[in-house]
């Protein structure tokens, strides 16, 4: 056999989608791990045409599930963010939306029993070590699919999966504010550097000369608008203390701008050289968190809310997301916990096969 078959679950998960394996069904070793990556998802082409990814960076995601070995948990979500034109995969980062379909596939994969008319997974992170909580819709003992709940950037309706994340704030830097301040200035552009669930780099859109309605496709095409971002992200990056990041998807951008569709704010998003066309989960949660914090770049752009939890509803490019905070305030702004509500599907199941000169399986 010239080539390697590895079990998987095809699944969309939120607005992305990808591959769901069994961690043991894969290379110990991150290096191979990667190139078993680049090979199944057909990264290195636009249209990953020698491949199973989409072409987009929400459709070249893996999800890797395990039985947890921390005794909190149920199951370890190892997640990998593979490139679209690059040969490259980033093991740094989380994704909220992939995470949406972990409960739905662990139970699928056997790695978890249904309990009751709606099953509760505990979920750790592993790339950054966060806790969620997953229900999952289990009438009768029985994983479904169809349901009532709706979400932006995904068509008709599915079974909700109910996500609460703890353990957000620092994540990735082990700081809420990594640069030790609420604002910073690079490069003319004053931004909140924030680190809860993802850390990011928040401008305000007009800063950038930006309405902050602008489309996903619109700001593609402002290449000398990615231009700037980068490099004000580059730098970001050296200042919450996270190296060099030219080549990482971390940290992400964001900008924003007052609501105009009776939501909290208006955001967009960054993977980051491409314009987000929803918004990331966890992207969500430290964006509700800047709006929700006194003295970011958020000041001024909407009526903050003063009691927890509050619900913070952010427009994005394709509709809305809501996020409910769990805060206090002593001393700082706080963040306890945040919950979402998403879908998931199983599209399809069986084997990916990668050249066994990438990886014989051994």
């Amino acid at each position: 056999m010239s080539q390697t078959a590895i079990p998987f679950v095809f699944m969309r998960g939120g607005t992305s989608r990808g591959p769901y394996f069994r961690r043991s069904d894969l290379p110990e070793d991150l290096d191979t791990l990667a190139d078993v990556l680049v090979a199944a998802i057909g990264a290195g082409q636009a249209l990953n045409i020698d491949g199973i990814g989409g072409g987009n960076a929400v459709t070249t995601k893996v999800a890797m599930l395990s039985d947890s070995e921390d005794d909190w948990a149920d199951i370890d979500y190892f997640f990998a963010q593979v490139s679209v034109e690059e040969k490259l995969v980033d093991f740094k980062p989380t994704c909220g939306n992939i995470l949406s379909g972990v409960g739905p596939a662990a139970i699928e994969m056997g790695l978890f029993q249904t309990n009751g008319d709606e099953t509760e997974i505990r979920i750790r992170a592993v790339n950054t070590g966060a806790r969620v909580v997953a229900k999952v819709q289990t009438p009768g003992g029985e994983l479904v699919y169809e349901g009532d709940a709706e979400i932006a950037g995904v068509p008709g309706h599915s079974a909700p999966v109910k996500l609460s994340f703890m353990g957000v704030v620092g994540s990735a830097t082990g700081a809420f504010l990594p640069t030790g301040n609420l604002r910073d200035t690079v490069q003319g552009i004053e931004l909140t550097c924030m680190d809860v669930a993802m850390p990011m780099a928040i401008a305000r859109a007009e800063d950038f000369g930006l309405t902050g309605y602008e489309s996903a496709e619109e700001l593609d095409a402002n290449r000398a608008f990615f231009d700037r971002m980068e490099a004000v992200r580059i730098k970001a990056g050296q200042l919450m203390g996270m190296g060099d990041v030219s080549k990482s998807v971390t940290p992400k951008f964001g900008l924003m701008a007052p609501a105009r569709e009776g939501g909290t704010l208006a955001v967009r998003y960054f993977m980051p050289w491409k314009t987000h066309p929803t918004m990331a989960v966890t992207g969500a949660q430290c964006m509700a968190s800047c709006a929700l914090t006194p003295g970011t770049v958020a000041d001024g752009l909407l009526d903050r809310p003063d009691s927890s939890p509050a619900e913070v509803v952010l427009e994005h490019a394709s509709g809305k997301i809501d996020v409910l905070v769990d805060f206090s305030y002593d001393v700082q702004f706080n963040v306890n916990a945040a919950g979402l509500v998403r879908t998931a599907r199983k599209l399809a199941d069986g084997h990916v096969y990668v050249p066994e000169s990438v990886w014989n399986g051994s």
